[in-house]
C-alpha cells in the first residue's frame, strides 16, 4: 500500500496562541519548530511511508520541511484547515498514492512506534483510523484508505464527526487510544502535563 502523511502547519509564529500567558512569541515559534521538526524526523524513519507532505502558509515551515525531505504545499487564500487539508490529499492522489495520514505536528510525544500502530490498523480497506484526543474531542491523527473517504471535518468536536463520516461512507471504523498520541499541546494545561512527564523521566 502507497501511504502519504499530510502534516498541516500553522504560521510557526501564530501557532500555540492559547499559550501566550506562559511563552512568549519567540519561544512559542521555537516550541512550534521543534515540534515540526520532531515530528518530520520520526516520519524520514518509516519505511511504511513513501512521501510526507507539508501544507502551510508559512515559508519558513516550508523550508524546513524541504530539508527534511518533504514535499510541500504552500497554502493560500483565507486560511482553513480542512480546505488546505483536501488540497494536499487531491496532490497525494494525483501521485497514485492508495491512503493518508493526517497528522498535527503538537504531539510532543508521538513515537515512530504510534505511526506504525495507525498504519496496522489500516488493513483491509476502505478503513477511517482515528486517534482522539485524550479529551475524545478532537482528532490526534486520521488515516484513510482510499484516500478521499471521507471529507475532513477538523475543529472542536471533530472526532465524533470523524467517526459518523467514516460509518455513513461504508469504510471500516478503526479507532486508536494511546496515550502518547493522545496529548497533544494546546493550553497551558497541556504544557505543565508534559513538563510534569519530562521531569519523571530526570
Amino acid at each position: 500500500m502507497s501511504l502519504w502523511a499530510i502534516l498541516p502547519v500553522k504560521p510557526l509564529r501564530r501557532g500555540k496562541s492559547r499559550l501566550a500567558g506562559a511563552l512568549t512569541e519567540e519561544e512559542r515559534a521555537a516550541l512550534n519548530q521543534e515540534l515540526l521538526e520532531r515530528t518530520l524526523r520520526i516520519l524520514s524513519e518509516l519505511k511504511e511511508l513513501d512521501e510526507v507532505l507539508v501544507v502551510s502558509r508559512d515559508t519558513h515551515a516550508l523550508t524546513i520541511a524541504r530539508n527534511h525531505g518533504a514535499k510541500t504545499v504552500q497554502e493560500d487564500g483565507q486560511p482553513h484547515l480542512n480546505t488546505a487539508l483536501t488540497r494536499a490529499s487531491v496532490v497525494a492522489q494525483v501521485h497514485a498514492t492508495q491512503g493518508v495520514l493526517v497528522l498535527p505536528v503538537d504531539l510532543p510525544l508521538l513515537t515512530a512506534d504510534d505511526v506504525l500502530a495507525l498504519i496496522d490498523r489500516a488493513a483491509k480497506p476502505p478503513v477511517v483510523v482515528i486517534a482522539p484526543d485524550r479529551h475524545h474531542r478532537g482528532t490526534n491523527a486520521l488515516l484513510m484508505v482510499p484516500a478521499g473517504q471521507i471529507e475532513y471535518e477538523f475543529g472542536e468536536g471533530s472526532f465524533q464527526r470523524h467517526c459518523e463520516r467514516a460509518i455513513q461512507s461504508g469504510a471500516r471504523l478503526e479507532v486508536v487510544e494511546l496515550p502518547s498520541l493522545g496529548l497533544d499541546l494546546d493550553d497551558p494545561e497541556d504544557l505543565e502535563l508534559i513538563r510534569k512527564l519530562e521531569a519523571q523521566k530526570v
